[in-house]
């Protein structure tokens, strides 16, 4: 439950921080289901700048977002990084200041971005009204930090006994001030949990939000971001508790156990589910085929079950999951991200004409695999919309054809996108052709209709010599 004062303050501090004013224009690129949603609205209605709102395809980052940008003359943006690494800063020629949100953001990433702009880092909470801290890209640092605590708001960071640790020493961040929310709509017990009395006031009167997230402060004064205490994840924006998909496995009839966790290399992210079937499944676990198609139902009970952005992008089979000496998973010893992507399962389907090779040999380069079958979907190989997009502008370029993003999801299998690629490229042939046609036969036509006229003209010049 949110406060108003939280909204207001969240407002004037934002149109301060990013200099937003009557001219701006700010895009609504966050979903109305999203928190940050309400941060573009308010910095745009309070500033009496104008709000920009696009479609669904539109946003979708890459060649369609950057023309989006462009066509509407945007100003100032809220973006996951991870939406900038399949932009160029260049194409973007009005943005005058980015704001990233929701994840980690390299620093080559920031240096890249800032040139020529204004580049912030923007942490907090929903409980805390969006945004608690602000950190302003500087080229002198190495790391890209969350900054400082908005104007009305404290932030702590403590140890294990609710003590403030010393500069440079890793605690767990806990946050005060106008932008705390009241706890959560007929929670009491998790609203007790999370939002506990304030041990610095002396009134007893204030609380503090107890966040999960370790920090540290620096001899500045800012605030540098360390990680989770939990097993709680952040992917491309969306915060998600890995133990609820776990709960959703789990009811499954024939999972007997499953642990979810997340797994990423240099480039990619992803929700790796490891499930071990019940033990009237042992037998059956013999066939790949029985696997196979266990996998595929399993998949589609988390389909029914959770929004797509928790759906595990990798879902694989044990006999039983590694354990330490005190019974508990052992998640270090669980199969790598690596090994987990080299394991393609339906690569015996191999792509055969030129165009299947073509598209094959982009997903295996983005998707870093060293086979896919034709007949392998690309989202349960780790594929995400933004690796989409970079398959997006890699295939307009080998091929020559123009490809949307909304085929790319239509066809998600090498053999669907090549035969519709294949039929669409015939379609323009046979359209071009009915086309040249067409004006072939008007100028035929046209030569035909000035021959007649030159005849007729010759046979009166014969029958009157003398006109």
């Amino acid at each position: 439950m949110i406060q108003h004062q939280g909204l207001c303050n969240l407002g004037k501090a934002q149109i301060e921080h990013f200099q937003v004013n009557n001219l701006s224009r700010i895009l609504q690129f966050a979903s109305f289901s999203f928190d940050a949603s309400i941060s573009e609205i308010v910095m745009a209605i309070c500033s009496g700048g104008r709000l920009c709102l696009a479609s669904s395809e539109d946003l979708l980052p890459g060649e369609n977002l950057t023309e989006t940008l462009n066509r509407y003359r945007i100003t100032h943006i809220t973006l996951p990084p991870s939406a900038l690494t399949v932009m160029v800063p260049e194409a973007l020629s009005t943005v005058e200041t980015i704001i990233v949100a929701g994840e980690a953001c390299a620093s080559s990433l920031a240096r890249k971005w800032s040139q020529g702009r204004k580049f912030f880092n923007g942490y907090g909470p929903t409980e805390d009204t969006v945004c608690t801290t602000l950190g302003q890209y500087r080229e002198d640092l190495n790391k890209l930090l969350i900054g400082k605590p908005l104007p009305n708001h404290q932030i702590y960071i403590l140890d294990t006994n609710l003590q403030p640790v010393p500069i440079g020493v890793v605690g767990e961040l806990y946050i005060g001030g106008d932008g705390l929310a009241r706890g959560y709509l007929n929670n009491s017990e998790l609203t007790a949990k999370k939002f506990i009395p304030n041990p610095f006031d002396s009134t007893q009167k204030s609380r503090l939000y107890q966040t999960g997230d370790l920090c540290r402060y620096l001899g500045d004064g800012n605030v540098e971001y360390v990680g989770r205490i939990d097993h709680q994840v952040k992917i491309r924006g969306f915060r998600i508790e890995l133990g609820e998909i776990e709960n959703v496995l789990s009811s499954h009839t024939d999972v007997q156990e499953v642990i979810v966790i997340l797994q990423e290399d240099t480039q990619i992210k992803q929700l790796v589910a490891f499930v071990v079937f019940n033990h009237s499944d042992e037998q059956a676990l013999n066939q790949t085929e029985s696997i196979d198609q266990k996998t595929e139902d399993l998949r589609s009970y988390l389909r029914e079950k959770l929004p797509n952005y928790m759906i595990p992008s990798g879902l694989m089979v044990l006999p039983q999951l590694p354990k330490t000496p005190n019974g508990k998973v052992d998640r270090q010893a669980l199969p790598t991200f690596q090994s987990l992507r080299l394991a393609s399962k339906s690569t015996q389907n191999q792509p055969q004409t030129t165009t299947e090779k073509l598209i094959a040999g982009v997903w295996q380069e983005i998707l870093q695999l060293e086979k896919v079958g034709v007949d392998e979907n690309f989202f349960d190989l780790g594929g995400h919309s933004l690796l989409l997009a970079e398959v997006q502008h890699k295939l307009k370029s080998l091929l020559n054809q123009n490809i949307s993003m909304v085929e790319l999801f239509r066809y998600p299998t090498i053999h669907t996108l090549s035969k519709h690629l294949s039929q669409t490229k015939l379609s323009s042939t046979q359209s071009n052709f009915s086309t040249n046609l067409q004006k072939s036969e008007k100028n035929q036509s046209s030569q035909m209709d000035r021959r007649k006229r030159q005849r007729q003209l010759r046979k009166r010049h014969r029958s009157n010599p003398g006109d």
